[in-house]
Formats: C-alpha cells, sequence, structure tokens
C-alpha cells in the first residue's frame, strides 16, 4: 500500500501533479490512500523507515533546513500515529526517511554525510554503530550535495541491485559526482549515470532518480524537458520493471519529487 499526505489533494497547487500521479498509479493497478495529519506534502521525512526484519524506526524529525519553520515539522509519533497501526521503535537520532536509501535486500544503507552535522550531540563512530543496529545494515556514508538544502541521499543515488547504483550524470571530472562514485567504490559499489539536469533555487525539477519504486513499476518523474525521452529510455535499459513516466513539476518545483512524497508498506 501506498501513502500520501492529503495535502495533495487539497492544495491547488499540487492538483495536476497530483492528477497525473494518482491517475498513472490507478492505471497500473496500485494501491494507494491518503493520510491526513502531516504539515506538508513530502510523506518520507518523518514516516518510519521500515527495516529488513519488519521493524519500523520513527526517527527524530527537526531538520535544519525546517529551523525557521517549525510550523512545517510534521511529529509521526504525536500527529500521524493515530492513523496507522505499527510495530514503531523510536530513535532521538535526528534523520529524515530521504536521506536513507536501502539496497533491494535491506542490507545497506546510503546516508549523506548531512547525519553528523544534524546530530552534533553524538560521536561520528558511535552514530554510525546505533544507526546500523536501529537500520540492521551496513552504512554507507556519502558526501552531501552543499547547495541541496535537505542533503538527501535519494536525490543522488538509487540501488540498481546490490553492487550497482544510478546516480547523477555530470560532465565535471572532479565534481560532486566524482566524490561520490569514490565513496561508493570503497564498498565495492559501482555508479551507473542516470540522466539530470540542475534546476535554478530550490527546485528539484531534473532529478529523474527520485522515483517511485514499487515491486511491479518504476514511476519516473518526467518535466516536460528535451531530456525526458533519455531519461525513459535509461530507465527502461537499467531497470526489469514497467516504467511509467508521470509529469510531477507542480511538486518538482518546491524541491521534492516522487520517492519525497511517497512511503510504503507491504
Amino acid at each position: 500500500m501506498l501513502y500520501f499526505s492529503s495535502l495533495l489533494k487539497t492544495n491547488p497547487k499540487y492538483s495536476l501533479s497530483a492528477v497525473n500521479l494518482f491517475s498513472a498509479l490507478s492505471d497500473s493497478g496500485e494501491n494507494f490512500t491518503l493520510f491526513d495529519g502531516a504539515k506538508d506534502i513530502w510523506a518520507r521525512d518523518y514516516m518510519p523507515i521500515k527495516t529488513k526484519s519488519g521493524k519500523y524506526i520513527s526517527f527524530r524529525y527537526e531538520p535544519s533546513y525546517l529551523a525557521d519553520e517549525p510550523q512545517l515539522r510534521t511529529n509521526f509519533k504525536t500527529e500521524i500515529t493515530p492513523h496507522f497501526t505499527l510495530p514503531v521503535t523510536y530513535s532521538n537520532i535526528n534523520l529524515d526517511g530521504g536521506n536513507v536509501v536501502f539496497s533491494p535486500s535491506k542490507a545497506k544503507a546510503v546516508i549523506t554525510d548531512r547525519v553528523f552535522s544534524e546530530n552534533p550531540e553524538y560521536d561520528k563512530n558511535t552514530l554510525l554503530l546505533e544507526l546500523e543496529n536501529l537500520l540492521e545494515a551496513e552504512i554507507i556514508i556519502i558526501p552531501s550535495l552543499e547547495s541541496d538544502m535537505t542533503g538527501h541521499a535519494d536525490g543522488v543515488v538509487r540501488f540498481v541491485n546490490e553492487n550497482t547504483v544510478i546516480g547523477n550524470a555530470s560532465p565535471y571530472k572532479n565534481g560532486y559526482e566524482q566524490k561520490v562514485k569514490r565513496a561508493l567504490k570503497k564498498h565495492g559499489i559501482s555508479v551507473m549515470d542516470f540522466p539530470y539536469f540542475d534546476s535554478a533555487g530550490i527546485s528539484a525539477v531534473g532529478s529523474y532518480l527520485n522515483f517511485l519504486e514499487t515491486d511491479n513499476c518504476i514511476f519516473l518523474p518526467i518535466f516536460g524537458s528535451v531530456q525526458d525521452e533519455t531519461a525513459i529510455k535509461s530507465a527502461k535499459e537499467i531497470f526489469e520493471k514497467k516504467i511509467v513516466a508521470v509529469n510531477i513539476n507542480g511538486i518538482a518545483k518546491d524541491g521534492g519529487v516522487l520517492n519525497c512524497i511517497s512511503w510504503e508498506t507491504d
């Protein structure tokens, strides 16, 4: 079951993108529903993270990028829990769900180094050990992108298999993407370039790899760009799943795409 904030439907700003998405989900036979209580549309970050053993870990959601906008911070325990009956373990570690990218088996989890600055009270080694215990996974740290206010990993890499990820293509030989590749290579993970283009400000337009993946489909964001067809073609070549293109511009312009607004349970 896929879950989305009800604000996607009630806020006219996102209505066209929401219609495009919900129509694509329905046409593909995916089950989804909306939940109340969220402060904004970004469901992934404050919802619990499911581990490979089936546990749900709810981390503290107090990101530095919302320090001046506390009204946008959703508290899962007090505001969302009444809508769900889940066996949740609560952690005081400050970590967004969008900054955790699992491998298919969930034996590995990629997280950007933003997690360290978000938890200054922790020694780095102690923090990593606690995260490994909670997430039941090998933690792989990659650098965060300074220009990305969230510092999330789900806008940087997504797993294809246990030892391969896709990453944003870049023409720069010594740029940020190369630093990510070097960090992953140390853990035996190779990176395949995936179409990407940068947008001004907080916009996530151009972040094709922030797709929504289900058991049967990849719901790939497109943006009305000349690169859309290249992204669709690349996705079809890489993934052995149905590729469903969804124009999500109205949402992407506010800084997130399909993985950001969704959350799922088995």
